[in-house]
């Protein structure tokens, strides 16, 4: 098998798809892992928005997504659907097999974030540190809920995934990509601030702790 790291391993479970294009949508407790997958990734893009909102500083993708916004003028939530068919594509090559989750999750988060930012009003003073903690935590419940269903990892967890099958560290991986895109979207202007170290500090930990305990415990074997 490709790696040795030990974190790899707690990973592994997100790639039980079956040889197909798509993996279909699996028959064990369907109602409930739907459910908190759409719950999971609505609250995804909520979280996103905040972060957005509170203009502290966002996560590393959405720096990318919000510089290329403000270069093209396309919203913000609309470049995180672009990116993640981008990302989708270099799943090719790594022969990464995308599950029903992982199409709900290019779809819905951008799309629920260009729904919130066009809702929400602005926020001012010491309300934008509480909208950015609030966003940071709920991203990481929120993680936990989509991840949790099983139905199939993100497009941007997949890469990483991918990659790491070909015997990286899946902590070199992720901290290369994240770094690479957090890099790219400050120079094309996406603000980079205590939200964005917030949300380094903090996701870790979070999903940790989340993803085991929020992951739908199946009846029988998907595999």
């Amino acid at each position: 098998m490709p790696t040795e790291d030990p974190e790899f391993h707690q990973f592994t479970w997100l790639r039980r798809l079956p040889s197909r294009v798509v993996a279909p949508l699996p028959h064990d407790r369907r109602v409930r892992r739907v459910t908190q997958l759409l719950a999971g990734l609505f609250l995804y893009g909520v979280s996103d928005s905040m972060l957005v909102i509170a203009r502290l500083g966002l996560d590393p993708w959405d720096v990318l997504n919000q510089g290329l916004a403000r270069h093209t003028g396309i919203p913000i939530g609309t470049w995180a659907i672009l990116v993640g068919v981008g990302v989708l594509v270099l799943w090719i090559p790594l022969r990464q097999r995308p599950g029903v989750g992982t199409l709900a999750n290019v779809a819905l988060i951008g799309s629920t974030m260009d729904l919130v930012l066009w809702l929400a009003p602005h926020v001012h003073g010491n309300d934008r540190w509480i909208v950015m903690f609030l966003g940071v935590a709920l991203n990481g419940i929120a993680t936990g809920l989509y991840i949790g269903g099983m139905l199939g990892p993100g497009p941007r967890d997949g890469l990483m995934l991918g990659i790491s099958a070909r015997g990286h560290s899946i902590r070199v991986v992720r901290t290369s990509i994240e770094a690479t895109v957090l890099l790219a979207g400050w120079l094309l202007g996406g603000q980079v601030g205590f939200g964005t170290l917030a949300y380094a500090i903090a996701i870790g930990p979070l999903v940790h702790v989340l993803i085991p305990f929020l992951r739908v415990k199946l009846v029988e074997s998907t595999e």
